[in-house]
């Protein structure tokens, strides 16, 4: 194997965040195409769920706590916007109360709201995305 041929894997975080009407969330960061959930990489030294509460904060305002994820598992997928990484990600799910309001910060450009049952839309959705959508039971 030659270094062109290594792969450099990120260790994430995402979260699939659900309102009370079924609709999930999807995000767009900044001078990027692909949708995703929220999330990002964990820091040197930080635990998943941490690194969760963390970036949910960070890039929609929402301060959670352990209690409100439920952890659905570690997934692997081509990373959406770094060509040659695959991500390692601790997926957790976020239920949303009625009238929680989220705000796109940080990073990110755009926020959506997708139908599960049917995420085919206008905009491109990472791989590990949509590996989330099936996994959180659509």
């Amino acid at each position: 194997m030659t270094a062109a041929d290594q792969v450099t894997t990120l260790r994430i975080v995402a979260a699939v965040v659900e309102r009370e009407d079924g609709r999930h969330l999807l995000v767009r960061k900044r001078g990027t195409a692909a949708f995703m959930q929220v999330g990002g990489k964990i820091e040197p030294g930080e635990e998943p769920l941490a690194a969760l509460l963390r970036e949910v904060e960070e890039e929609v305002g929402l301060r959670l706590g352990p209690s409100d994820v439920e952890e659905l598992g570690r997934f692997g997928a081509p990373a959406a916007n770094e060509p040659g990484h695959v991500v390692d990600a601790h997926a957790y799910r976020v239920r949303l109360s009625a009238g929680t309001e989220i705000a796109v910060r940080a990073e990110l450009e755009e926020l959506v709201w997708i139908d599960p049952a049917d995420p085919v839309a206008p905009y491109p959705i990472a791989p590990l995305s949509r590996d989330l959508l099936v996994a959180a039971g659509h």
